[in-house]
């Protein structure tokens, strides 16, 4: 679990640092253009507690992660980040974690993320990423089919993003837009597929680690 959430942290970091200037400019079109420089701030700060954080319990460590976002990235994205990974955070079980819990877990952080914006799928946020990933999770796993989990999580993180382009924002100021918000992506569930992508990555390292 500790090379699991290293790797994870590094990831992340590592991918919104390469692709900050990409979710400003995705920022600035549709709101005030600072999405990715406000996560990378976030995510500096997470990955300077690394190691601290990868020794800790998965629990733990999920809400530090949360904190850290909240408090360092600051604004809209800092706000629902930090509420995802502690509201995953607080649903850790104390025992092992596989894809059920995960799935359990990530339903719990998207549930957070819902009531700290009062937002819901299809109102142009990360929400349109995080809701098909959860549920393309949950159909995997009522299948039995654990094999392709990767793959279709990706997939369904790509289709979320890309329906966010027929949207019309809800939220912050992108909202004051209305119509013509549409036709562009929204950036918030940019970096969330970002994010997934580099989690997923992390893992497959791991597991050829293992």
């Amino acid at each position: 679990m500790r090379e699991m959430l290293a790797r994870s942290i590094d990831a992340m970091h590592r991918t919104i640092v390469d692709r900050a200037a990409e979710l400003d400019a995705l920022d600035e079109a549709i709101g005030d253009g600072d999405h990715g420089t406000n996560l990378a701030k976030g995510f500096a700060a997470v990955a300077a507690q690394r190691d601290e954080i990868a020794g800790m319990p998965l629990r733990t460590a999920l809400e530090r992660i949360g904190y850290l976002l909240e408090t360092e990235a600051g604004g809209a994205g800092g706000a629902f980040y930090g509420a995802l990974f502690t509201g995953m955070g607080r649903a850790t079980p104390a025992g092992p974690v596989g894809p059920t819990e995960l799935a359990a877990m990530l339903r719990a952080g998207v549930a957070a993320v819902e009531r700290k914006g009062d937002a819901r799928k299809g109102e142009k946020t990360l929400l349109d990423v995080l809701i098909p990933v959860a549920q393309a999770l949950e159909s995997l796993l009522a299948e039995g089919r654990t094999d392709q989990l990767g793959a279709r999580v990706l997939a369904a993180a790509a289709h979320g993003l890309h329906a966010t382009t027929h949207m019309v924002a809800k939220h912050g100021l992108a909202a004051d837009l209305g119509v013509a918000s549409v036709n562009r992506l929204d950036p918030g569930a940019c970096s969330c597929a970002l994010l997934i992508g580099a989690v997923v990555g992390a893992l497959e390292d791991e597991r050829k680690a293992a």
